[in-house]
């Protein structure tokens, strides 16, 4: 109860700071035939719960991306994953192959807009035992790319599960909570928790929880 308790602070913490950097009012939902795709790759249960069946499936995280975008979900972002995506969301994804960094990079440099969100410590109940290749990663498992990109992660900052990012070459705001970064013709916006898209679907999700999400999603394709 007293980790639920912190970890609900540390949301609520996290929110109040993503408001003061995210636009005063929410973009509006788009018209299906307007909704651009979105790639998705994630270890969150975003699209389906734990169980994979269909009446555990459609997160309120998913539910307010799909007001505004066809969410395609990809399982390695690859040249072949890629191929034709403008706009891609890392959401505390699982450790990609060597060549799928390398790819990875590419896209970006050649254009694309990648929001990733990178949890040092992710606190995110999970009914599958540690080890499950189902399960999500407690921390976000950088090989490389990020120092490549010349950003570092660092945290949990104390008395939060987000972490602290710095850069020489990329804005920081949020007191290191996000980096957005130009890289060759594309851009990278990094930001250091995952926590916050875990609304629980009996809630009634606050703009501040989701729609600063896609706010930012919606900044990345102004660029």
């Amino acid at each position: 109860m007293k980790l639920r308790l912190l970890v609900g602070l540390a949301a609520t913490l996290l929110i109040g700071v993503l408001a003061l950097l995210g636009r005063q009012v929410p973009l509006e939902p788009r018209p299906p035939a307007q909704r651009p795709t979105l790639a998705l790759l994630t270890s969150l249960p975003l699209m389906f719960g734990e169980s994979f069946g269909l009446a555990s499936g459609g997160s309120p995280a998913l539910t307010a991306l799909e007001q505004r975008y066809n969410v395609q979900p990809i399982g390695v972002a690859d040249a072949p994953s890629l191929a034709g995506q403008k706009l891609l969301l890392m959401a505390h994804p699982r450790a990609q192959p060597a060549q799928a960094l390398v790819e990875l990079d590419r896209w970006v440099r050649d254009g694309g807009r990648l929001l990733l969100l990178a949890d040092p410590k992710l606190d995110w109940d999970s009914g599958r035992p540690l080890g499950d290749r189902f399960r999500p990663p407690p921390d976000f498992a950088d090989t490389g790319l990020l120092a490549h990109w010349g950003i570092t992660l660092s945290g949990p900052v104390e008395g939060s599960s987000a972490g602290r990012l710095a850069a020489k070459k990329c804005g920081i705001a949020g007191q290191g909570l996000i980096a957005r970064c130009r890289i060759g013709k594309g851009a990278v916006t990094v930001v250091a928790d995952a926590d916050f898209l875990n609304v629980q679907p009996s809630a009634e999700p606050k703009d501040g929880d989701l729609g600063l999400l896609v706010d930012e999603l919606g900044r990345l394709e102004s660029l």
